[in-house]
């Protein structure tokens, strides 16, 4: 069998039947993978040593290295000057701190409901995010507390679980065991984080193609293409009944473009050549993250690699799934997605008939014509239409 991933080896996605009323209804925070963007912006000379020193003071520095257990081995890899990098992204739900009370719901714990893995290949020549919906069915492993104590397992739970009964190092622990994926490190931002970091760069433009209302949670958002940033934007990411097919892999797929959008504004000219907006965009990266990279310096390197990839060669994917036959509010993975975990552990790209679910940060994903001129991954008007974008 050739080394090749499709990741359209999966069936035709059932007609989805109507979800089953919740108990709470709550919107979830499902952030954007906002530290690869964070890393695409530490790419220039970062001004001075005084903000160098301000940014290293805004980042929570931790590890999670004393908690996870029979962690996999990283395969060696000889394509490269330098090793791949495997960056564990997750958007916490917290509601405590300054900016992120947006809707009332103190006071029930943390949840991370997004869950991105991004690989950075060795030769740096190619990058990929592979989303993992929230909602999938997993056999949770064993984790270890923050406080040595053993928090055990379970069975056909919810992959956002393992955030909420043992935060990052649970979630990385439920990573590496179910992937065999080694991770080298993980970022963690929150609600305040993303909203500043869209204000700082004056918006991203998305085509939105009906109304999005949800009086219960505060969410009012018109029809049609422009910028939008601070609530707003929030709110556009997190938005999940009201819009599209009000699935959660819709949401996935529609944070996905408005990344793939965010990522090309950062690194465009209009963002670069200005100060106030590449400061204010890093000061507002570095507050609201936490992450075991040593020092902002790290993160610079690896913000130069992904730069030097260039935006049509960043892929963001979600790993191949279907919906449950045993519950249909949940989902499960599909065989392939262990082609998709053996394409990262071997440092492979995303081959095969990628053209179909993938999206590049080089694609135009208001609808018009690739900014690149003719990514593989460009954005077809199905995945627009189900990302809850404008064909």
């Amino acid at each position: 069998m050739p080394d090749e991933l499709d990741l359209t080896d999966r069936p035709t996605e059932p007609v989805r039947p109507k979800r089953r009323g919740r108990s709470k209804k709550r919107h979830r925070f499902l952030v954007v993978a906002l530290g690869v963007v964070t890393t695409l912006a530490l790419v220039v000379g970062l001004g001075s040593v005084w903000f160098v020193r301000h940014l290293d003071d805004n980042v929570d520095f931790q590890s999670y290295d004393d908690q996870l257990v029979d962690r996999p081995d990283k395969a060696e890899v000889a394509d490269g000057p330098h090793e791949p990098l495997n960056i564990l992204v997750m958007g916490s739900d917290t509601r405590d701190g300054a900016g992120n009370n947006i809707d009332g719901l103190t006071g029930d714990g943390e949840r991370s409901d997004t869950t991105i893995l991004f690989h950075l290949s060795a030769d740096r020549t190619f990058a990929y995010g592979v989303s993992i919906p929230r909602d999938t069915l997993v056999d949770r492993p064993d984790c270890v507390g923050d406080d040595g104590s053993a928090i055990a397992g379970e069975d056909d739970v919810m992959w956002n679980e393992a955030f909420a009964v043992g935060g990052p190092a649970c979630t990385m622990q439920q990573f590496e065991q179910l992937t065999g994926v080694r991770l080298d490190n993980y970022v963690k931002v929150d609600f305040n984080g993303f909203r500043d970091m869209v204000d700082a760069i004056d918006g991203v433009e998305v085509c939105i193609p009906e109304e999005i209302s949800d009086p219960a949670h505060g969410i009012d958002i018109p029809a049609g293409t422009r910028e939008i940033a601070g609530k707003e934007a929030l709110s556009y990411v997190r938005a999940r009944y009201t819009l599209g097919d009000g699935s959660d892999i819709g949401r996935i797929k529609r944070q996905q473009a408005f990344l793939a959008a965010m990522a090309g504004k950062v690194v465009s000219k209009g963002t670069l050549a200005r100060v106030d907006r590449l400061f204010g965009f890093l000061d507002a990266a570095t507050r609201s993250l936490q992450t075991d990279f040593d020092s902002v310096g790290d993160m610079k390197d690896v913000g130069t690699s992904f730069r030097s990839i260039g935006l049509d060669h960043i892929k963001f994917v979600t790993v191949p799934w279907q919906y449950s036959p045993e519950d249909p509010n949940r989902v499960e993975w599909l065989p392939s997605a262990k082609k998709l975990w053996r394409k990262v552990i071997k440092d492979k790209p995303l081959a095969g008939k990628v053209s179909d679910g993938v999206i590049s940060a080089g694609d135009d994903v208001k609808g018009r014509t690739p900014t690149t001129g003719g990514s593989k991954g460009a954005v077809t008007t199905a995945q627009r239409e189900s990302a809850g974008l404008c064909a």
